[in-house]
């Protein structure tokens, strides 16, 4: 089992949903990021989701959509994402798990990322838009290199469907709890507890909410029935709204905290 499953064992132990923040490498820069990243660590994130940066994130909406083009006009690269890691990783426990899109890891190569991933520890990888089918070579490189290929559910995933993405993923299931773009909501989706029960039916894996979530009071009702709820489009808002690396860092800080104690 690898950081990610343990973690979520632990937390499952204790009756504890694990919160996920989630922000976009070099937003506004890599330093501020690894800032960032260390501050929501240190405020109670258990695991912790970065975005890669890219030019055409089709399952954002805009507010992570502006998030990538601040961090490509910063110089953000996947290498440069890699060696932030690199940094981040002896600082930090938690797993650390990259979300981005197929064009940016396999233009490095399936076996060459994977292992360029493993070597500065990485623990899981979202890949947006690759689905099981297309993507054996590159989600074979990343288990032989012990690094997790986290697959996505959504509402309009078939039973047969769910049945093999339950078998396929590794650390957790991410379960999309809407028909639609990533984006701060002022309300959750309906049948949404009723959704997760189904999976859990059907599976052990850990099921992890994203896509909506933006409140205290969102993400403690994912957690009565969930084991980890994602939070993105709010904390990325609030680094948008920072004029200086300083205030980005405290606000984001304060608000990873509150999340977390709601899940308490």
């Amino acid at each position: 089992m690898g950081r990610i499953g343990s973690c979520l064992a632990e937390l499952r132990e204790r009756g504890e949903c694990a919160l996920i923040p989630f922000l976009t490498a070099g937003d506004p820069n890599l330093p501020t990021t690894e800032a960032l990243v260390l501050a929501m660590a240190e405020a109670g994130a258990d695991l912790i989701e970065i975005g890669v940066p890219f030019s055409d994130p089709t399952a954002e909406g805009p507010t992570i959509q502006r998030s990538s083009e601040r961090a490509l006009r910063s110089g953000t690269t996947l290498r440069g994402v890699l060696r932030l890691i690199k940094n981040l990783r002896p600082k930090i426990d938690q797993p650390l798990v990259l979300m981005g899109y197929a064009n940016v890891f396999l233009a490095m190569g399936e076996r060459n990322f994977a292992e360029a991933a493993k070597e500065v520890g990485v623990d899981g990888v979202i890949t947006v838009d690759l689905p099981p089918e297309e993507g054996g070579l590159f989600f074979d490189s990343l288990i032989e290199c012990e690094i997790d290929p986290v697959l996505l559910a959504s509402p309009t995933t078939s039973e047969s469907r769910m049945a093999m993405l339950v078998e396929k993923t590794r650390g957790f299931l991410y379960y999309v709890s809407l028909t639609g773009v990533t984006g701060a909501r002022k309300e959750m989706a309906e049948g949404l507890e009723e959704a997760v029960a189904k999976i859990r039916n059907v599976s052990e894996i850990p099921v992890c909410v994203g896509f909506g979530l933006s409140t205290p009071e969102q993400v403690a009702e994912v957690g009565r029935f969930a084991d980890g709820a994602v939070v993105g489009s709010a904390l990325v808002d609030l680094i948008e709204a920072a004029e200086t690396p300083g205030p980005a860092v405290a606000s984001v800080s304060e608000f990873v905290a509150k999340l977390k104690n709601a899940l308490r």
